[in-house]
């Protein structure tokens, strides 16, 4: 490797690259040595998933209560797919996703909810006003 060659260095100079050094044989372990581990040896990070001892819930009921309930912007029909697919992954086994659409189609069902129940308490306030509009105490 102490050879460098030429063609290289000259595509790099028309290509607007700059020139890079190249490095020395003898590198200092010591810097990139780690405490307890010995030199030369690699050391791999696995993270485990999460290990769950009852499946993640899908949601399906509510999301099949919220579909059939009027709602605004078809959100229970949205939580109705993903309780699907969250019931499809328990079944394979993959929790991880079965959690990840689980909690996604909880969502839809909560957001879904919470609009249904404004939207009905502003109906109500309507009505009131508009009765008390036309029976003046």
């Amino acid at each position: 490797m102490a050879n460098s060659v030429p063609f290289c260095q000259s595509l790099q100079g028309q290509a607007g690259l700059p020139n890079y050094q190249q490095l020395k044989e003898d590198h200092d372990m010591a810097i990139l040595e780690a405490p307890g581990v010995p030199a030369g040896a690699t050391v791999i990070r696995v993270h485990s998933p999460e290990v769950y001892t009852t499946p993640p819930s899908d949601h399906i009921i509510w999301s099949l209560c919220t579909t059939l309930y009027f709602n605004i912007f078809c959100l229970g029909f949205l939580a109705l797919l993903f309780s699907v697919k969250a019931r499809d992954r328990k079944v394979i086994g993959d929790y991880n996703s079965a959690a990840s659409y689980g909690s996604t189609a909880k969502c839809l069902n909560l957001i879904a909810l919470l609009l249904n129940i404004l939207g009905v308490v502003a109906i109500i306030v309507i009505i009131v006003l508009m009765m008390s509009n036309i029976h003046p105490h």
